[in-house]
């Protein structure tokens, strides 16, 4: 499984951005999927994730109400919609997949192995 991101960039605050993930090289029917966010001075935290049979969801508290993740299956595709953006939401944004994973709500970078470049975003105030 090979994960690529796009759709990061600069926007204003209380803007939208929606990154989305590609993935390549099987389907992701069976994998949990996620979006983890490093800022500045801060460590990698998780903003929001599904599981692989899609029936748990979960955000970040700084997130909720503001993002939503969710999956293209036709596209093979899992975006990550982000609006009231807010300039503490700079950062660089990972999407991760794991085989057969969950999504507990303190789940952590490390039960994904799975993960695609990265794609920068900045919000400005």
């Amino acid at each position: 499984l090979q994960l690529v991101e796009s759709g990061g960039g600069l926007v204003q605050s209380a803007g939208s951005l929606t990154p989305s993930c590609a993935a390549s090289g099987t389907t992701l029917d069976d994998y949990a999927i996620g979006w983890f966010r490093q800022s500045p001075g801060k460590d990698r935290e998780i903003m929001s994730c599904i599981s692989d049979s899609s029936r748990s969801k979960n955000h970040a508290d700084s997130v909720k109400g503001r993002f939503t993740i969710y999956r293209d299956n036709a596209k093979n595709t899992f975006l990550l919609q982000m609006n009231s953006l807010k300039p503490e939401d700079t950062g660089v944004y990972y999407c991760v997949a794991e085989y057969l994973g969950g999504c507990p709500r303190m789940i952590t970078l490390e039960a994904f192995n799975y993960w695609g470049q990265g794609t920068q975003v900045t919000v400005s105030s």
